[in-house]
Formats: structure tokens, C-alpha cells, sequence
């Protein structure tokens, strides 16, 4: 007898679905030959389709088919149908490892109940609605099906709860805790309630009552791990640190094999400025792994941070050979020995970092500055141009800052050079003409300045780098007071946070003498970067409009922070002898 394609399906279910009422069957593997004849065979004696309809066998064995294929959706969708048509509970069972493969929140909610009430003393679906519910934001619904599941003898963790509520407002997490005071009175030996109790009391920064709910928690609980990390948490929001620490080192003292809690404890430390205590606990960590490379390399930035330099180059060395934080490794070794004076090692380690890293600038910029220091600048230019081969915006940042450090070398003759043969390369590439622009305000040439600023702003109008910098040099420099305030009022309106800009408005409209305009700028740019050249301006409006003891004060207070300022010594100088 040939089977027609659908009894052929028919009868490749049937055995998995003679299962279907205890357990979900896998995907049914493809026929063989001698398991087709075998179904060939079985096919002349009667069927019996049990409470399924030959039209529902047909849609099973579609979606199992279907899903081998892998479409998972249509095959979820398709049990999904038949669970909520036939209630049958392998059906259901199948359509929730779909729903669950295919993230089906819906469907997981609708099957959920559905399982809940086929098998109404089975915790298992209820488990499922817990988590769904958490997973949908909807707590109290998690929070009742959580109960059911305890109440049914299943096993709960609560901290489940906890661990999604962080962002909750408060009012709502009230109502929750309330819930949760409800529940550890109904069920007095669940510990899971009890500490999702804690942990929630802590995240609405209720601490007196978390610490008070912590400590009846600690006299009818075995202490673990967690236990101690949450205590200890508690206490230091509560701004108790050395309690705080009294109880994390007699955790790690009980708890001596636990990591996360030693990490914890040294982290800790570290926040106490307590360093070497912490560098200890760091130590035992590695001691008991040596190959973790995080908590070692932890040490040896603590090794710098207390200037044990010959250890912390054991370390980074050591995490170099197992290339390990090799990148920041290099770096470090760069700059310990740069404290040390030895420029040549730390311009080789410098340079070991790796183009893409995070630090790669900022290690070519200092092997760059020690080689020029050294008088190697043919090198330090060759090293700029091999990194940046093939990369001409990585060539033209690199042409900035070598420029840059020629001059702060006193090599001015070079960057004028450098510049001028990179603009060569790439004309009028506006980066280039910037650094051009301040080497021209170090040499004091305020027409080169200008000139370059007026063609970086003919092709880039919207340029309020250079808007701004014009601007304020005009100001601070020629008596084009209106031209000045032109410009920089085209600056503010493309970057109108922008602290240095309000400054240059500020001292633009001071140069005008619309002083109380200025003095408002002035203060907000103030507020927003305290930079002792703002303050400079600040007290020296003050002082124009007869207010000397407010501008004495904010001049003092900015040499308080920058007792080196030429600026505030020269302006202070400069108004007290007119």
C-alpha cells in the first residue's frame, strides 16, 4: 500500500505524541529507509488518533517539520493553536519550549495560565508566570504567582524580584515591600523573602530599616557569602564605612575561599584610601589563582598608586607574557619609567601600545615628547609617519600634536616647517590651519592667526572653534570690539553650552562695556568650568564695576586652586595700580 504524503506525517508522529501527556518530544529526526517501510507496514492496521483529530496530528507534524527548517515562529505559532484548542498538556509543554526558544512573552503568559489551570497543584507554571511577569515589569503579578509557588511546596528565589527592581520609582517599590512584610509573615521560613525584603528597603534608601530587617535576618539564618555582601553594602550607604569594614573582614575571614567577596572587601579599601590593606586581600587573591589576570593586574596598579614601581613591573610584565592587559601593561611600564627618568624605556614601552586601544594617543603623544626632549626628532617624526601610513586623518592628528610639542620644545623653526609641508600634502585641511593658527599665537603673530582663521571659516562657516578663537583674540587684542562680538555670537548659536565660548561672549560685551551682560556670562561659564583664566575675567569685571572685595575674593579663591597663575597675578597687579 503507498502512504499518501499526510498519513505519512500522520504516522511519524505518532509515537512522540503517544509521550505528549509527560514529556515534549525533541524534533523527530529525518526517516530512514527501513523506518518508512516500517510505517508502510503499520499503516494497513487500524490508527488509533486518540483525543486528536487527524487534522491536528497534521499541523503537529507540520510545525516539527517546519521547525527543522528553522521556522521557529510559525512552528510557535502553530502550537501555540493547538495547545489553547486541544488543552492538552504535552501540547502546551511543546508550544512553551517554542515560545521560550522564540522570547513569546505573550504566548509564555497565555500558555502559563493555561498549564496553571490543567495542573492546578503543579508549581511549574506559576514558576514560568514569575518569571514572565518579572521579566514584563508587571511585580505584583510576579509577586502573587511567586507566593503560589511556595505555597505549593515549589522553591522560589525571591532575590529574583529584587534583582529587577532597581529602576523602579519608590512609591511603587513601597507597595511591593509591603507585599513582600505580608508574605515573610506568612511564610517566617522562606529566607528568600526575607532578603528580597532587605534588598528592596535598600533601593528605596530606607537603610535604618533594611539594617534593622538585616540583623532579625542574621539571628535565623546560616550566614553566606551574599549575606555579608548585602550587609556590608547597607552599612556604607548609610555612610558607617568602618562598620562596614568590620563586617566585610569578618566575612572574608569566614569565608576565606570566596572571591567575590574578597574583590569586594579590597574594592572597599581602596574607597578608605586604605591601600596597602587592600593591596594584601588583592595579593591572597592571586595567590589562590595565579592566573587571574584582573586581580593581578589590580595589584599592580596599586603598586603605583604607592610608588612600589620594582613591583609593579613585575606585574605588568608578567601580564605581558600572558598577554594579558597587554596594552594598558605597555602604558603603565611607559609611565613608571618616565617617573623614573629613563626615557628611553618608557618611549619603547610607550610605543609597544597598540593603534585601536584605548591609551594609544595619549602613549604616542609621550614617546613623541621624550623623543623631541631627547633631540631624536628625525625618529619621533619617522615613528608618527610609519603608525599613521595609509591613514591620512590619523597622519594629519599626528602632525597636530607633533607640532604642538616642537614648540613647547622650542623647536620653532621645525613645526613651522612640519606644518607648512603637511598643508602641502593636504591644503587647506582645517585641523592643519588650526595648529598653524596656534603657532602663530605663540610666536605673538596675531596676522598670521587671523589670516589662517578667516580661511578656516570661508570654507567652514559653522566652524565655532575658529568663530569663537577669532573672536575672542580680536577682543582681547585689537579694539574691534564689534566685529569680535559678531563673531563669537555666531559661535554661541551653533555651541550654546559651550563653556569657552560664553566666556569670549562674556568678556566681548565687557570690552563694550555692557558690564552686567559680561558679568552673567562670565559667572555661568564660570560655574560650568572653573578655569583660573574665567576667574581672571569674573574679578576683573567686578572690580570695573567698584565691586573690589568680590573680585579680591574670587582671585584669591582661584589661587587657592592654581597658585601659579600668571593670569590672576598679572590682572590683580595690573587693576590695583591704575
Amino acid at each position: 500500500m503507498k502512504l499518501s504524503l499526510k498519513q505519512l506525517f500522520l504516522l511519524t508522529l505518532l509515537s512522540g505524541l503517544a509521550a505528549c501527556t509527560t514529556a515534549p518530544p525533541p524534533p523527530p529526526p529525518p526517516l530512514e529507509e527501513a523506518e518508512v517501510a516500517a510505517v508502510e507496514q503499520a499503516v494497513e492496521e487500524e490508527i488509533e488518533y486518540g483525543t486528536f483529530s487527524e487534522e491536528q496530528l497534521y499541523q503537529t507534524i507540520i510545525s516539527e517539520l517546519g521547525a527543522q527548517r528553522g521556522d521557529l515562529e510559525d512552528a510557535g505559532d502553530n502550537y501555540l493553536d493547538l495547545a489553547m484548542e486541544t488543552r492538552d498538556l504535552g501540547m502546551i509543554l511543546r508550544a512553551v519550549q517554542f515560545a521560550s526558544v522564540n522570547g513569546d512573552v505573550n504566548a509564555l503568559m497565555q500558555l502559563g495560565l493555561l498549564w496553571a489551570e490543567i495542573e492546578p497543584e503543579n508549581p511549574q507554571p506559576h514558576l514560568s508566570l514569575a518569571y514572565q511577569f518579572l521579566e514584563d515589569g508587571n511585580y505584583n503579578l510576579a509577586l502573587s504567582h511567586m507566593a503560589r509557588v511556595i505555597d505549593l511546596g515549589g522553591e522560589m528565589g525571591f532575590t529574583a524580584l529584587a534583582a529587577r527592581t532597581g529602576r523602579l520609582d519608590p512609591r511603587n517599590r513601597q507597595a511591593l515591600i509591603e507585599n513582600l512584610r505580608q508574605l515573610a509573615r506568612e511564610f517566617e521560613e522562606e529566607e528568600s523573602i526575607h532578603v528580597a525584603l532587605v534588598q528592596l528597603l535598600a533601593q528605596n534608601r530606607q537603610f535604618d530599616d533594611a539594617l534593622y530587617e538585616m540583623q532579625l535576618l542574621l539571628q535565623n539564618i546560616e550566614l553566606t557569602p551574599n549575606m555579608v555582601l548585602l550587609h556590608g553594602q547597607i552599612l556604607q550607604n548609610m555612610d558607617d564605612t568602618e562598620n562596614a569594614l568590620r563586617v566585610m573582614r569578618s566575612g572574608v575571614r569566614e569565608f576565606s575561599d570566596d572571591k567575590a567577596l574578597r574583590l569586594s572587601y579590597a574594592r572597599l579599601l581602596i574607597q578608605d584610601d586604605r591601600f596597602e590593606d587592600a593591596q594584601e586581600q588583592f595579593e591572597i587573591i592571586v595567590e589562590q589563582d595565579p592566573e587571574d589576570w584582573e586581580t593581578l593586574y589590580s595589584v599592580a596598579l596599586l603598586d603605583m598608586e604607592l610608588e612600589n614601581f620594582d613591583s609593579a613591573i613585575v606585574n605588568l610584565e608578567k601580564l605581558i607574557r600572558a598577554d594579558q592587559r597587554f596594552d594598558e601593561s605597555q602604558y603603565y611600564l611607559g609611565f613608571i619609567y618616565e617617573q623614573r627618568e629613563d626615557y628611553k624605556n618608557s618611549i619603547e614601552h610607550y610605543r609597544q601600545v597598540r593603534i585601536g586601544t584605548n591609551n594609544f594617543l595619549a602613549a604616542q603623544q609621550q614617546a613623541t615628547r621624550h623623543s623631541i626632549n631627547l633631540g631624536e626628532l628625525d625618529d619621533a617624526h619617522a615613528w608618527l609617519m610609519r603608525q599613521s601610513s595609509g591613514q591620512p586623518r590619523l597622519e594629519i592628528l599626528f602632525t597636530t600634536i607633533e607640532s604642538n610639542l616642537l614648540i613647547q620644545a622650542d623647536y620653532i623653526t621645525e613645526a613651522k616647517d612640519l606644518l607648512d609641508t603637511s598643508l602641502n600634502r593636504f591644503p587647506n585641511e582645517s585641523d592643519l590651519l588650526f595648529a598653524r593658527v596656534l603657532f602663530y599665537d605663540s610666536q605673538s603673530d596675531r596676522e598670521g592667526s587671523e589670516r589662517d582663521l578667516q580661511q578656516i571659516i570661508r570654507m567652514q562657516p559653522d566652524d565655532s572653534r575658529a568663530l569663537n578663537h577669532l573672536g575672542y583674540m580680536l577682543a582681547d587684542q585689537t579694539t574691534r570690539f564689534e566685529e569680535a562680538l559678531d563673531l563669537i555670537e555666531r559661535a554661541i548659536a551653533i555651541s550654546p553650552d559651550d563653556p569657552a565660548i560664553i566666556d569670549s561672549l562674556g568678556w566681548a560685551q565687557y570690552k563694550l562695556g555692557r558690564y552686567e551682560e559680561a558679568l552673567a556670562n562670565l559667572r555661568r561659564a564660570f560655574e560650568v568650568f572653573p578655569d583660573h583664566e574665567v576667574a581672571s575675567h569674573v574679578g576683573e569685571v567686578l572690580w570695573m564695576m567698584g565691586r573690589e572685595d568680590e573680585a579680591t575674593q574670587v582671585w584669591e579663591d582661584a589661587l587657592e586652586e592654581r597658585p601659579d597663575s600668571e593670569l590672576i597675578r598679572e590682572v590683580m597687579d595690573r587693576l590695583r595700580q591704575d
